[in-house]
């Protein structure tokens, strides 16, 4: 059953952005303020994250607030990062704050740190908590995309295409880390798009004999470069790692490039905005019907409100018709 609380229509809400920051976060901040304000709300917003809640780092929002933020990467808010809210007094702390300010109901944009935050506020108090997932990692169970993902793998995309070109000019193979240290959401599509001949994710056992034996072949095939796309949490010893076992089998030289935070920077794509702006207003939609202690995601192209603790405790699972492919067009 729905977690459906009893109440007036709330008249104050709060927003905030927490953990590492994605593309899109300026776009959802905008939808929730406008949305919000139509409905004749008052929103705030909060500064830095749960560090920011603590301190009571707090501003007004109205629309002119947001002008001209959708097409900016990162968040105006800030984000930060919070170890006293994972403590029963961060949180009791949290809730104080929020009541002094007469917010009702906060909305939390991030990944799986921000929404076990935002499970404890809905849990220990009276306040109406909803999550919206803005992670370039994609690893939030309960949406098929989350904020900031396709602009990451675009990024990356583009880094990629202008290696290929000069990999194959020096017919060299190149491994190229992307971001990924528990999961390979970011390095299975951006490698599949970019056309890889191989690509190493945290999911999957590394063979790196199997990886010395598959360029090999593609060598004596023709292939006089190689895309390596390695995410950074795999699990045979990161990039460079792998590049040196591959050279001591091999003796080829090679190239690596990190990407690093440069995939979570830049312009968000069309399909991150719109995203973004459907679930910033959904957001404010669930506040108005008395939800709480959910996240607002979107599995098929629907709308859907998941509990904060399944995204917490559930696993996402990469697509397996993804994985196939990724071997049939390795070949």
């Amino acid at each position: 059953m729905d977690n459906l609380v009893e109440r007036d229509f709330v008249k104050k809400i709060g927003i905030l952005t927490s953990g590492g920051d994605a593309p899109g976060m300026n776009a959802c901040i905008r939808a929730i303020v406008r949305h919000g304000t139509t409905c004749r709300l008052e929103v705030v917003g909060i500064r830095r994250g749960y560090a920011g809640l603590l301190e009571g780092d707090m501003v007004i929002l109205g629309p002119r607030s947001v002008a001209n933020i959708i097409q900016r990467g990162g968040t105006f808010l800030e984000t930060a990062r919070c170890e006293e809210m994972k403590t029963s007094d961060g949180v009791k702390k949290a809730i104080q704050n929020l009541r002094h300010e007469n917010i009702e109901a906060l909305i939390t944009i991030g990944g799986d740190g921000t929404f076990r935050g935002a499970m404890a506020l809905a849990e220990a108090g009276d306040i109406q908590v909803i999550g919206i997932p803005g992670t370039i990692d994609n690893d939030v169970y309960g949406t098929d995309y989350a904020i900031g993902f396709d602009t990451a793998i675009n990024t990356a995309l583009d880094a990629i295409d202008k290696i290929r070109d000069t990999a194959g000019s020096l017919q060299r193979p190149f491994f190229i880390e992307v971001m990924g240290k528990k999961r390979g959401f970011i390095a299975l599509e951006v490698g599949i798009a970019g056309g890889a001949e191989s690509i190493l994710i945290p999911e999957t056992e590394t063979k790196v004999e199997e990886l010395c034996l598959n360029m090999k072949h593609n060598f004596k095939r023709g292939k006089k470069s190689s895309i390596v796309i390695v995410a950074e949490g795999d699990d045979a010893g990161g990039v460079f790692s792998i590049a040196q076992q591959v050279w001591e089998r091999l003796k080829l030289d090679y190239r690596i490039c990190v990407l690093g935070h440069i995939q979570r920077g830049g312009s968000p794509t069309a399909r991150d905005r719109i995203l973004a702006s459907k679930l910033g207003a959904a957001a404010v939609d669930a506040l108005a019907d008395g939800r709480s202690g959910y996240m607002v995601g979107e599995l098929k192209g629907e709308i859907t409100f998941t509990p904060l603790s399944d995204t917490c405790q559930k696993r996402k699972e990469l697509d397996n018709n993804l994985l196939k492919l990724m071997k049939v067009l390795a070949t």
